[in-house]
């Protein structure tokens, strides 16, 4: 496998959230074909974006070992920066003293409105947010997650209006594949409620909320508690359905993930170019 292909590799894999599969990518390149600055950068991004403390030490190092060898490589440069700026200051006071040294350099070797100037104004923007541009960022992250979510019950409410889904077109299409696992979650007699509730989900949300206000009143009214909330069990099934369509759509993109990463790793043998 050539270094564009491995680069290719890491960046469908990063893309799907992959991060474990793109850090192996990126440390199978040099195994085979020796140092890539590309794959280093790879590997420290992968680690990165596993937020963890100890993946932050691993995603320094191999910024480290890539800048040791190219000490101008502006995608390593960059992407050290991110770093050090993200970077908790209590666990890592050597990252707010690096950042400094790194702008410099980027300074020297990024002229005004290049990419990798773009990048670093885009990176110190980030870190120069306050508690309200945080929220908002926040916000519109949970906006756009259940607007994906929604997206998601609809197609899978389509698929079981016309009797069950069939097998996606392409093992790489996440939405297919996210609709198909739910399809697959949601099968069996036993949970026949559930794919109701996915089918008319509006109507099953109103009809639930009108059952639990009219129980509650109902135990109330009775005399039986003097304040009830076993009205809100109506809610069960809803949490059970919406749980089930989640855990569809993490097992889609692992599903996604693998064949992903069989796709490339069948590229030379099959004689195919890898897809960028």
């Amino acid at each position: 496998m050539t270094r564009d292909a491995y680069a290719d590799r890491c960046e469908d894999l990063f893309a799907l959230g992959g991060f474990r599969e793109a850090r192996k990518a990126a440390e199978a390149g040099p195994a085979e074909l020796g140092p890539d600055p590309v794959l280093y950068r790879w590997l420290g991004l992968a680690y990165a974006a596993e937020d963890d403390d100890d993946h932050d030490a691993d995603a320094e190092a191999a910024y480290e070992a890539g800048l040791a060898q190219w000490p101008d490589d502006l995608g390593l440069l960059v992407s050290y920066l991110e770093l050090c700026l993200c970077a908790d200051t209590w666990s890592y006071p050597g990252h707010a003293a690096r950042v400094e040294r790194l702008k410099e350099r980027i300074a020297v070797l990024a002229p005004a409105g290049s990419p990798e100037a773009a990048r670093v104004d885009a990176a110190l923007g980030w870190a120069g947010r306050g508690y309200w541009q945080d929220l908002r960022q926040r916000t519109a992250a949970a906006t756009a997650d259940r607007a994906a979510a929604t997206s998601h019950a609809d197609d899978v409410a389509e698929a079981l209006a016309r009797g069950g889904g069939r097998a996606p077109a392409h093992p790489e299409d996440l939405r297919a594949v996210e609709v198909a696992a739910a399809l697959e979650l949601l099968d069996g007699p036993g949970r026949t409620p559930l794919r109701l509730v996915v089918r008319h989900r509006a109507a099953a949300y109103a009809t639930a909320l009108l059952l639990a206000i009219a129980t509650n009143k109902a135990l109330v009214l009775s005399g039986t508690v003097s304040y009830s909330v076993w009205g809100w069990i109506w809610f069960v099934p809803l949490l059970l359905a919406e749980s089930r369509l989640r855990q569809a759509r993490r097992l889609a993109r692992e599903r996604v993930i693998v064949a992903t990463a069989a796709r490339h790793a069948a590229a030379p043998e099959a004689g195919q170019a890898p897809a960028g």
